[in-house]
């Protein structure tokens, strides 16, 4: 179903630019800026099971994206001056945002030369879990578990299921069909203890994935250090926001923005909800967002900026530089602001 879905995807950014509808499109949809969103950089991989392909695209595509930007005349700013736009209402230029979730070393190591050539700011979004190197990435782990077996048994809400995954396809199934099961449990703490269970029987460490792939605290003292990067919240634990109780959503809020300041003695003022689609993130969170004093607050909703957004600045969508799309003739489609317009129904406003 989710390669039917990519597959669908893909035609319809493929046919807005092969009919130049984008071209027609950009004055109406393009707005006055966007947020685009990332998570891994780094040189692609050959494996034949890559179930997260989607959250990481190479140091090309990232140099291509801002080049793109860059011959636009869009300007790259920070979060911090995206704020003072938009509270000044200051829209004479159109401007761009490249955030980073999670925290990943490869932000670092293979990011940020890309951003240095282009003089380019740039956001990573941290959660405190992961740079204590206690936190789990359990996508990661589950990608892990289940390219190592060639039988998962696993229980999931009350089900006992059993996968043969003997080639690449079968895993594919097995982990879209595990991950959806997991994304939907209503408790909070379901997912994690599902994890935990499933490590236990394979004898996995589901906190190795962190220590491996995330920037350390001390780590990331030298890198916020650097005048390109910024660094905002993203959770304590990265759990959805959406099933915990009020009190723990605020708590996950604070803690994560306490820590982080704590550990690196700056300012965190912006936030990034975990997963941050509708399921995770909705009215509720994004009021507790301004309550708690974040000055944005951004989403994984797809959509463009426009000046309407002032008055819902913790609930900021963002474009996805997809791992799936990695495709440089697409860059005028995602930028035309054509693609979301229409997935949002022509709305200006998804913050509902």
């Amino acid at each position: 179903m989710k390669h039917f879905r990519h597959n669908m995807i893909r035609a319809g950014l493929e046919a807005l630019y092969y009919t130049g509808a984008h071209r027609v499109l950009r004055p109406l949809c393009s707005g006055i800026g966007t947020i685009f969103m990332l998570h891994n950089v780094r040189p692609g991989r050959g494996d034949s099971f890559q179930p997260n392909r989607h959250l990481e695209v190479t140091p090309h595509f990232l140099r291509a994206t801002l080049r793109h930007l860059r011959q636009l005349g869009i300007d790259l700013v920070p979060m911090d001056e995206l704020h003072r736009r938009f509270r000044a209402r200051d829209f004479g230029r159109r401007f761009a945002c490249i955030t980073l979730d999670d925290g990943y070393r490869d932000n670092r190591d293979f990011a940020l030369p890309v951003f240095e050539e282009f003089g380019a700011p740039f956001t990573v979004f941290v959660t405190s879990d992961f740079a204590e190197s206690n936190g789990r990435l359990w996508w990661v782990t589950l990608e892990r578990v289940i390219a190592a077996q060639s039988r998962l048994d696993i229980a999931i809400g009350g089900q006992d299921l059993r996968f043969d995954i003997q080639t690449p396809d079968a895993k594919q199934a097995a982990f879209d069909r595990i991950h959806d099961l997991l994304r939907g449990l209503p408790n909070g703490g379901d997912l994690d203890a599902t994890m935990t269970a499933l490590c236990l029987r394979y004898g996995v460490d589901e906190t190795a994935a962190a220590r491996e792939l995330c920037l350390s605290w001390d780590e990331l003292r030298s890198f916020a250090a650097h005048p390109l990067v910024t660094i905002g919240a993203h959770g304590m634990t990265h759990c959805m926001l959406s099933r915990q109780s009020e009190l723990v959503a605020a708590h996950e809020l604070t803690g994560s923005r306490a820590r982080i300041q704590d550990e690196l003695q700056q300012a965190v003022d912006h936030l990034a909800y975990p997963y941050g689609d509708k399921a995770s993130a909705g009215p509720r969170e994004f009021a507790l967002a301004k309550a708690v004093g974040y000055k944005t607050a951004v989403t994984t909703r797809p959509g463009m900026m426009f000046a309407e957004y002032a008055d819902h600045l913790t609930a900021l969508p963002r474009i996805s530089l997809n791992g799936h799309y990695q495709d440089d003739r697409l860059l005028p489609v995602l930028t035309s602001g054509a693609a979301t317009a229409m997935w949002n129904g022509f709305r200006r406003v998804a913050a509902a």
